[in-house]
């Protein structure tokens, strides 16, 4: 199984390694571009210098192809090149609307193009809240052209204790999307619901003025 992955400009660093950790270790094998300002964002986030293969995928970094986000003649710019599927994550509101208005002038945005010229998933997950009117509109361009839209608004069902816990909502959602398997806690089950992380402790919740 072969499956995009871009990392751009956008908060959620530990997003897209929680979900190359979940591909690589399901045996996928990713091909990885990160724009500049993902470089940046890993750096912020994750403490990276450099694109650290082995921090995002773990000890199988072997099956992450790391592609040039210039190289507009890289493979995964070609229809030709066969491959079940592209997720963006972090995706910024500049990414968004580049892939919405067919701007194909790196990497990121050309493979998105070819993943919906060819008919093939496209799932972005764009930036934290809130949305402008124009991320709005890209959102129904998008949806209209067969975008899986998963913007990163983790549930809260599951009761998550932990910062780690919410992220594994959204990477095991991702994971999910893609049809890989994977053995995070994040799907519904009524017959076995942690109990609320505050259970127990007192709550103020009077509202001043």
């Amino acid at each position: 199984m072969e499956i995009v992955t871009a990392i751009s400009g956008a908060s959620g660093a530990l997003y897209a390694q929680r979900f190359i950790h979940g591909l690589v270790a399901a045996g996928v094998n990713v091909h990885l571009v990160v724009s500049p300002w993902g470089r940046r964002l890993l750096r912020d986030e994750l403490g990276m210098e450099t694109v650290d293969l082995e921090a995002l995928a773990g000890t199988a970094k072997h099956t992450v192809t790391l592609h040039n986000y210039n190289d507009v003649g890289s493979q995964l710019a070609s229809g030709s090149f066969m491959h079940d599927g592209m997720v963006i994550v972090p995706a910024s509101s500049n990414t968004l609307a580049e892939v919405a208005h067919g701007i194909g002038d790196n990497l990121i945005a050309r493979a998105a193009a070819v993943t919906l010229k060819e008919r093939r998933k496209l799932i972005i997950v764009h930036r934290e809240m809130p949305l402008s009117p124009i991320d709005v509109n890209n959102y129904k361009i998008l949806s209209d052209a067969g975008v899986i839209l998963a913007p990163a608004n983790p549930g809260f069902y599951l009761n998550p204790g932990t910062v780690g816990e919410v992220i594994d909502f959204v990477a095991g959602k991702l994971l999910d999307l893609v049809g890989v398997s994977h053995g995070l806690d994040t799907r519904w089950d009524p017959k076995n619901i942690r109990p609320p992380a505050g259970a127990g402790a007192e709550q103020d919740h009077k509202v001043t003025t």
